[in-house]
């Protein structure tokens, strides 16, 4: 049995074309606190630990599954993003990632039993271009508050296409989580047929 420790719908639906089955289970995990704990921390080495956080929080409750984490965290000249807190904070962000590359780190882990088993974390590359104020305006009008969940404010397959004018990296890791080597961790465990 494979249980994600997510309510991200991205995620699910990631698992769910890929024809995985499983169940999800959110988390319950202090994300801020884990940041705050890594304090400086590179992005990818705080998006790993909360992807193992995710998994080892769900593992110890449902005894012998695999349990999947994952966590995806953007970085902007060094400057880590969280969810915005709202459309303002929203507005914010994307004000300040015009011109900018963002990056996107989204990682995974496998845990059991209380015990990380595999992890593993990407990097995407994106070049959000030049937003006008009146732009970020019609954007957060037409996707809030369906990106009021997302880091980076932005669906990657709905409007936030339009932030981009390039990307570098797996489409499954700006999705939000490194699809391919997750796949081939369950292949080694056994969750799915090699």
């Amino acid at each position: 049995m494979l249980v994600l420790a997510s309510q991200s719908g991205s995620r699910r639906a990631m698992l769910e074309a890929a024809g995985v089955d499983f169940v999800a289970r959110p988390a319950a995990v202090d994300e801020r606190a884990i940041e705050a704990e890594m304090g400086g921390a590179p992005p990818a080495e705080v998006a790993l630990a909360l992807a193992r956080a995710k998994a080892l929080a769900v593992s110890r409750e449902v005894p012998d599954a695999w349990v999947l984490g994952s966590d995806s965290l953007v970085s902007v000249e060094g400057r880590r993003f969280d969810k915005p807190g709202g459309r303002h904070e929203a507005a914010q962000h994307l004000a300040f990632f015009s011109g900018k590359v963002m990056e996107l780190h989204s990682a995974a882990a496998l845990a059991r039993n209380g015990h990380t088993y595999w992890d593993h974390a990407d990097c995407a590359r994106l070049q959000v271009r030049h937003l006008s104020e009146a732009f970020i305006e019609s954007y957060l009008a037409a996707e809030w508050p369906a990106v009021a969940a997302c880091v980076g404010v932005f669906r990657i397959e709905a409007l936030g296409v339009q932030l981009f004018e390039a990307i570098e990296g797996s489409h499954f890791t700006v999705l939000g989580m490194p699809l391919l080597p997750v796949l081939g961790a369950l292949r080694a465990r056994g969750v799915l047929v090699a």
